[in-house]
This record gives structure tokens, C-alpha cells and sequence, in this order.
């Protein structure tokens, strides 16, 4: 050991040990506490104050909640619930109203007397929101009187005071973030409202109102109400709307097992998917757990055996898996636990033991009664699982095709692929490049120790539409299965993605910035979104951002990627003269760059920018691919009616 290592070890006392104050800790380490200081961590801080409010309202206490984007992104949180309390706290010795804003872990929702059940338990509180924000102003209504205290980074600027008289009941929450803990201040209206809308279905009878009061670019201020008198049938039907339905209303299902609240709602369609959505306390439990797996094994035990009774598998020729009785079903989990333990990657998986037998005896008890009850549907579940298990035995074939290619062709990679020197997954790119032209450019001018190119030709298959089995035989998607070295099966789930011998952990999709290039892209994303999801989970896809101008004078030249970044590069570049002496190439596709443009501008990992692929909500993003991709053509119509005035034609 070198003598400056044993000065570290002999000085390593008491004294080392540094103790965070307060929110120290917060600030210090944000991402330990909201996930990242990005655009998820930024709306993550919105979510927090929004729980309160939900736990007041699961609680019986609060009917309307408002939530306003003010101008310089600042956010506020309204509700009609009881106001924090206010009053001092005996061991803080301070306002309650204080100690709920600047103490970690504090709040009623640890008083199982105050709140049975609690969505915040999953969330760090508010006290994490204060600690993050350059202003917080709380004002509590109770009592009769209007109570405030202001913070800065999570400090009191004066204690709490009243300043005035009101007789009405609630809380407001006033934040603006801080700019030098998150990358981007941004808040954006359709990721809020995405989770206003979800909250809404989840909890029903709750009125949750959002106003951007950010006007756009022709000076129109978004407002949505979010109201739900049907809850969960009505959000498996909003998820389920731009698909053709075998059954004319969802199955329902509530109950209360071992004192754990259980609500399930679900559909069959003609897909070929399962969009399973699943939440525990409102958080949406990406990663399933014990109360997916006691709706699965109710599922699957409950129509089996309805089935058998009623002698409609004696003449199946096939083995019927539980995944065959989930083909073409949309559903919604929603369960209420005391103490939920989360586990998993993502801290999104429900550890509980207890949940799957109470979820399992509550499905199945109401399930049966309901295929009892409607002979008729029962049948066409049972044909539906028929058919869903006759395409599996071929899609298994096809599947075994791809992943057998490497045993009978030596690497078993694609011949288009031109592969990076580098082994090791977590320095490895793989470009996916509309096109050959493309694809060629991009393998003269890339990185070869750490970038692989794969062209694609033309647009690939639309899974959202095709038979599992075409999907395995399309050459293009072959192509893209064997390249990555994923295989689609695990010990656990037939149809989960095994990413165990994934060859890289960047994969960028680059195509032309047109719309030929969009809907490629679009294609892919469908691709990855429905059956190599854990991909897009693990923040392993990218999407490349080739510029659209070039924008020269003489020796002088500028890349640029907006609109706005092409005017200012002209009257810069311009220096005072004729702005018509500037020469702007507009780039349509990949192919019109050289090697060398393409590498200084898209693929050299200095100078490029990468958007990385982000699933914020699952349950959004299955109705927009449904919607955007599927066979049902008027929501997709209603869809292009409502949002074309943002669309830009270019010039």
C-alpha cells in the first residue's frame, strides 16, 4: 500500500463522518430520492404534491384538486381537502405545517388512523419537493383561517403565520424548481395530463382539473377536467377504444379479501397483445408482482375450468398455455395495501405475499359468476384462447427459427450488419439506418471499435396489426432480434424479452427527417414498445437527431436543428449583409450528408445529440400505439382532426 493510502486509512476517523442536515441529504443526492434530475424526476416533483391531495381524497376529505402550470414553470397544487394541520407540533416543537415541509418521513399517512392507505408511501414526500425547489409556499385553509409559510431549498423564511380569514377547507402547494439541481425546467402539459387522467380513472368521483396558463405559439391555453363516475371499466374502455372489441362491456370486479381492497376491469379484443396495467396505492407497478400474478393464476384457473365443464376444448389439438388465455385481453389491477414492499429494479414490483391470494380468490369468485352469467361471451373468450393458442405453436415455430439461425450459420448475425470490434454490451452502439444509401454512408463515417450499423430496408411489418407468428418470419425484424442477440422466452414468462445475451446498450434508431422517416421510426418504436419493452425500460433506446439545414457563407458554415437555429445562423453568418447571399441546404434524407457530415453532426458521441426513449406511462402509451397503429380507423381520424393545426408543413 502506497504511504498516501496509509495516511487515508490512519486519518479515516470520527471527524470523516459528515452528517446531512435537514434536506442536505436531498440536495446532495436528488436522484437517490426522485429517480433523476431530468425530464421524469422534474414531473415527478409535481406527482408528489398531487398524492397528497389523492390521499385526502381516498380518505373521504376531497373532491376537486386543481393543478396549474404557471408561466416560468412554476407549479401550484389546489385542494379541497382539510388543510395540513397546522397547530405545533409536540415533539418537533414547531408548526405541523412545517414538520410535513422540511422533515423526511413525516406526514399522517404513517397514522394508519389518519389514512388506511396511502399513495405517497411509494414517493418521498413533500418535504423531498421543498428541498428541490428555489420557492415553495404553502398555504393551508382550516379553521377558519388562511395559514402560510414560504422555504427556499427546503429552509423556512419565516414561521407560519396567518394572513387571513376564509371559510373554506384545503391546501395550496406553490413550487418553482430549481435550475441548478434539474437539466431541464420544462414542464410538459401531456405528460401531466396523462397522469391527471390515470389518477382520475383510479380513483373515482375525484375531479382533477389541469390549466397550462403557458400560452402556445398562437396563444392557446390548454385546460382539461379529468372525471370518472365508471373508474376502472371506463379507463380499460379508454384503453380499448381504437380496438375492436369481442365483448360488449368490460368484466368488473371488486372486492375486499383479508382486508386488501381489489378492483379489476377487462377485455377481450381481436389483437393479438395483452396490455395488463397494474397499481398498487396509484402507482403503476411497472414491473408487475404478487397481484399480477394472483390475477394471472385466477385467470387462467377460472376459464380452464369453465372451459372443461362445458366441453370446449375436447377437440383441441394444440397444449393451452396461461399466456393463450391473455391474448387479446386489456386490463386494469388495482389494489389497496396497508404496508406495500416494493422490490424490483425500479422499486415498481409488489413483494407482498398476501396480495396473490387475495387478488386470486377475489377474480375468481366474481369471474365465475360472470362466465355463468353470460354463456355467450364465455364462448367467445374460449374460442378467442383457442385461437390464440393455435398462432402460438406456429409463432413458437418462427421464433425458433430466428433463434436457431446463429447455431446454423456460424455468428448467426446478418449479413447487412456491419458489427463494432468492441464485446463488451455496455460500450456497444447499434445504429438501426433507414435504408442502404444510408446504412453505407453511416458505416464509412462511424466509430467501427464501438458503433455497429444495421440498414433496414424499406418500412418494416406493423406489429399492431399482424399475427405473432408473421412478425418472427419478417426478414427485417429477424434481422433486428438476431443483431441485438435477444430471444423472446424466459423461465418465468413465455413471452417476456430474454435480454441476457443483449449485445449492446445503446440502440439508435436514424432515419430521414421526413415523414417516410417518422413513420419508419414510428414502426420500429411499435416493434419495441410490444414486444422488446424491457429495452425501451432499461433506457436502452435512443433516437438519433440528424440536423435538417446547413446553413454556409463562404468558409464559414452551421449545422442546424430547428427552425429558430436557422434564422439566427443566417443573420449571424449574414454579419449585416444581404440574408439572400447566405447559402441553407435543407436535408430531406440521411443520404444527401457525407461520411464525414454525418459523423460530425449524428453519430460522433461529442458533438451529437441523442433522445433517449422514455415509456412515462404504460397505460398512455398502449392507447396512443393502438390508436396511431391499429386497424380501427376513426379514432385515428379523430386523433388527426384534433391535433392537425400543430402539424408544420416545410417550406
Amino acid at each position: 500500500m502506497s504511504s498516501e493510502g496509509m495516511d487515508n486509512k490512519q486519518n479515516y476517523s470520527a471527524d470523516n463522518i459528515t452528517v446531512l442536515e435537514g434536506l442536505e441529504a436531498v440536495r446532495k443526492r436528488p436522484a437517490m430520492y426522485i429517480g433523476d434530475v431530468g425530464v421524469r424526476g422534474l414531473h415527478h416533483l409535481v406527482y408528489e404534491v398531487v398524492d397528497n391531495s389523492i390521499d385526502e381524497a381516498l380518505a373521504g376529505y376531497c373532491k376537486n384538486i386543481l393543478v396549474n402550470i404557471h408561466e416560468g414553470n412554476a407549479i401550484s397544487v389546489e385542494d379541497d381537502g382539510r388543510g395540513i394541520p397546522t397547530g405545533m407540533h409536540a415533539k418537533e416543537g414547531k408548526s405541523a405545517l412545517e414538520v410535513v415541509m422540511t422533515v423526511l418521513h413525516a406526514g399522517g399517512k404513517f397514522d394508519k388512523d389518519t389514512y388506511k392507505v396511502s399513495g405517497g408511501l411509494h414517493g418521498v414526500g413533500v418535504s423531498c419537493v421543498n428541498a428541490l425547489s428555489t420557492l415553495l409556499r404553502a398555504t393551508v385553509y382550516r379553521e377558519g383561517k388562511i395559514f402560510q409559510q414560504e422555504y427556499s431549498c427546503g429552509k423556512p423564511l419565516y414561521d407560519v403565520k396567518v394572513v387571513g380569514d376564509s371559510d373554506k377547507n384545503g391546501t395550496t402547494v406553490f413550487f418553482h424548481p430549481d435550475g441548478d439541481i434539474f437539466t431541464t425546467l420544462e414542464y410538459k402539459y401531456d405528460t401531466l395530463a396523462a397522469r391527471m387522467r390515470e389518477l382520475a380513472y383510479l380513483n373515482r368521483g375525484i375531479r382533477i382539473t389541469l390549466k397550462d396558463h403557458r400560452p402556445d405559439e398562437n396563444g392557446t391555453l390548454k385546460e382539461e377536467t379529468f372525471y370518472s363516475e365508471g373508474g376502472l371499466k371506463e379507463f380499460v374502455n379508454y384503453l380499448d377504444g381504437t380496438r375492436e372489441k369481442l365483448l360488449p362491456e368490460p368484466i368488473y370486479v371488486e372486492g375486499e379479501k383479508a382486508g386488501i381492497p381489489v378492483e379489476v376491469a377487462m377485455i377481450y379484443n381481436s389483437g393479438y397483445a395483452e396490455n395488463l396495467h397494474s397499481y398498487v396505492n396509484n402507482i403503476n407497478t411497472i414491473e408487475g408482482g404478487t397481484h399480477v400474478a394472483g390475477f394471472r393464476r385466477a385467470l387462467t384457473r377460472t376459464l380452464k375450468a369453465y372451459a372443461d365443464k362445458e366441453g370446449l376444448l375436447k377437440n383441441v389439438k394444440v397444449e393451452i398455455s396461461g399466456d393463450d388465455f391473455r391474448e387479446g385481453l386489456t386490463g386494469v389491477i388495482s389494489v389497496k395495501v396497508q404496508e406495500p414492499q416494493f422490490e424490483g429494479q425500479t422499486k415498481t414490483k409488489l413483494g407482498n405475499s398476501d396480495v396473490t391470494g387475495a387478488v386470486d380468490q377475489c377474480v375468481g369468485d366474481m369471474l365465475s359468476n360472470y362466465l355463468e352469467e353470460n354463456p355467450k361471451e364465455a364462448r367467445l373468450i374460449v374460442q378467442k384462447v383457442v385461437l390464440a393458442a393455435t398462432a402460438r405453436a406456429a409463432a413458437r415455430k418462427a421464433r425458433e427459427m430466428v433463434q436457431r439461425k446463429g447455431a446454423m450459420s456460424g455468428s448467426g448475425l446478418p449479413g447487412k450488419l456491419a458489427d463494432c470490434s468492441e464485446t463488451d454490451p455496455q460500450k456497444c452502439e447499434l445504429y438501426l439506418v433507414e435504408g442502404d444509401s444510408a446504412g453505407g454512408t453511416a458505416k464509412q463515417g462511424r466509430n467501427r471499435a464501438q458503433q455497429a450499423i444495421l440498414p433496414l430496408r424499406g418500412k418494416i411489418l406493423n406489429v399492431e396489426k399482424a399475427l405473432e407468428y408473421k412478425i418472427y418470419e419478417n426478414e427485417e425484424i429477424k434481422n433486428m432480434f438476431t443483431a441485438l442477440g435477444v430471444t423472446i422466452g424466459t423461465a418465468e414468462d413465455n413471452k417476456a424479452l430474454n435480454m441476457e445475451k443483449l449485445r449492446y446498450h445503446k440502440i439508435i434508431i436514424m432515419t430521414d427527417a421526413d415523414v417516410d422517416g417518422s413513420h419508419i421510426r414510428t414502426l420500429i418504436l411499435t416493434l419495441f414498445f410490444r414486444y422488446m419493452k424491457a429495452l425501451i425500460e432499461n433506457g436502452y433506446v435512443y433516437i438519433a437527431q440528424p440536423p435538417l439545414y446547413l446553413v454556409k457563407k463562404g468558409k464559414e458554415e452551421e449545422y442546424c436543428w430547428t427552425e429558430a437555429q436557422r434564422e439566427e445562423a443566417v443573420h449571424r453568418i449574414a454579419k449585416g449583409s444581404n440574408p439572400e447571399s447566405v447559402n441553407i441546404q435543407r436535408y430531406k434524407g440521411l443520404g444527401e450528408m457525407n461520411a464525414e457530415q454525418l459523423w460530425t453532426t449524428t453519430m460522433n458521441p461529442d458533438t451529437r445529440t441523442l433522445k433517449r426513449v422514455t415509456l412515462d406511462s404504460a397505460a398512455e402509451a398502449d392507447h396512443i400505439f393502438s390508436m396511431l397503429m391499429g386497424d380501427e380507423v376513426p379514432p385515428r381520424r379523430e386523433f388527426i382532426e384534433a391535433n392537425a393545426r400543430y402539424a408544420k408543413i416545410d417550406a
